[in-house]
């Protein structure tokens, strides 16, 4: 595991929730925690280029968007066609998500994707699409009814107190706890 250093940390805590929408975001991060623009923007860059960032990204709210749908398919994919078929699910624009994970004797399913789209009747169809592509036949489609829970993980949690001053103007709530 990479030793981050104290500024690493702080940085990283800066930028893990609701990023300002103003003209120069990262000016406002920088200056909010004491380091110049210039700084901050090079240690995310060094971030990034170690994998320790994985990407910036912004959160849809995809109901709003237009796509009224998700469900969560579960396949049961052949172990030794595992990464050629996760590639190729992956490679749908309305996939989001694909992960294998490990089945267990009552569930024998060890590939999940999210689907987006419009409508259940749209989801259906693009997990039909994805069979038929991967000769896949065996997947059971799980729609969404409710969202409990949606939350970025917050990591680093003796600056937790003070992440909360940095992002008190641009947060809607904080609900989860930090694992580290």
């Amino acid at each position: 595991m990479t030793e981050l250093t104290e500024l690493e940390k702080k940085i990283i805590t800066s930028v893990q929730g609701d990023m300002p929408v103003t003209e120069r975001p990262f000016l406002e991060i920088a200056e909010r925690i004491g380091v110049t623009e210039e700084a901050l923007l090079e240690t995310l860059k060094d971030l990034t280029q170690r994998g320790i960032i994985r990407r910036f990204g912004a959160t849809l709210y995809h109901q709003k968007s237009g796509f009224e749908a998700n469900a969560m398919v579960a396949w049961k994919v052949e172990e030794s066609r595992i990464e050629a078929v996760g590639e190729k699910v992956a490679s749908f624009r309305e996939v989001s998500h694909c992960y294998r994970r490990n089945p267990t004797t009552e569930w024998h399913y060890n590939l999940y994707t999210m689907i987006h789209a419009k409508d259940e009747a749209s989801c259906r169809e693009i997990a039909r699409k994805i069979s038929h592509e991967t000769s896949v036949n065996t997947y059971k489609v799980l729609f969404s009814r409710k969202e409990l829970k949606k939350t970025s993980m917050q990591y680093f949690s003796e600056m937790r107190s003070e992440k909360r001053e940095i992002n008190k103007a641009h947060c809607h709530f904080e609900r989860s706890e930090p694992i580290l």
